[in-house]
């Protein structure tokens, strides 16, 4: 009798990761935006991130969407907004972090973790949202350098590490931008040990003569190149490209 209901209940969970997996796919014909809620988190739990997250609005992501609008009209998307971004109330709770080094096993509870996390923290809104972001921000001054962020396809949720400093506002941005793409299943396009963009990929304008410097980041290679093996960080989400190969991986050329 058990024996049978653990294989009735694998089957269900079987048939519902098909149907989502399907249902993602169908997705990325980008024939409808998508909503991508925005959650902020006080990360170190101190009275200064908390007075920065008050001092969050609606219009702060509004250069994420128009961004994303631009570059989908350079590869002929018939959708204006490809992305709609709502800040949502703050969450109290911290979604579990990654293993650092993890084995596949790890990694995938951790993403069921996750998965399960964003299940119970979804403060609601007006439209349900198909992405969510929880972005969890430092203080810059008891957090130098931050964690990497991850993001993930299967749930569309992203964990996103930031500064909670307006000096950083627009480089949190990018960080945001290039998350929420790994949702649609854009992959990096950097080298995890160097953390420098790879050839040709990762490059904004790989045809670009002299290659050096370039002017643009490709958003998923994350650094601006400006010589051989020397690579800046975009100050602003203005400074990135989607590249072809990012752009035929969410769908949006062939």
């Amino acid at each position: 009798m058990w024996k049978k209901i653990r294989i009735f209940i694998l089957l269900v969970i079987l048939a519902t990761v098909v149907q989502q997996t399907l249902q993602e796919d169908a997705d990325l014909a980008w024939k409808k935006n998508f909503y991508v809620a925005v959650y902020p988190i006080n990360a170190d739990g101190s009275e200064k991130v908390s007075a920065y997250i008050k001092t969050l609005q609606q219009e702060d992501l509004e250069p994420v969407a128009e961004y994303f609008a631009e570059e989908a009209q350079r590869y002929g998307l018939a959708l204006r907004r490809p992305f709609e971004l709502r800040l949502g109330e703050e969450v109290k709770a911290i979604p579990p972090a990654p293993p650092e080094q993890g084995n596949m096993f790890e990694v995938i509870a951790w993403s069921l973790k996750f998965r399960f996390f964003a299940w119970q923290h979804a403060p609601n809104m007006a439209i349900k949202p198909d992405i969510k972001l929880y972005l969890l921000y430092h203080d810059p001054i008891l957090t130098q350098r931050l964690s990497h962020s991850t993001a993930l396809s299967k749930g569309r949720i992203g964990r996103v590490n930031v500064f909670a400093d307006k000096a950083y506002a627009k480089q949190n941005l990018v960080i945001l931008a290039h998350e929420l793409l790994h949702t649609v299943k854009a992959t990096d396009k950097y080298d995890t040990s160097t953390g420098l963009p790879i050839y040709p990929d990762g490059f904004a304008e790989p045809n670009k003569t002299p290659l050096y410097p370039q002017q643009f980041a490709e958003l998923m290679g994350a650094r601006v190149p400006t010589k051989e093996g020397v690579a800046e960080i975009p100050r602003h989400i203005g400074l990135t490209l989607v590249g072809h190969k990012t752009a035929k991986e969410i769908g949006w050329i062939q």
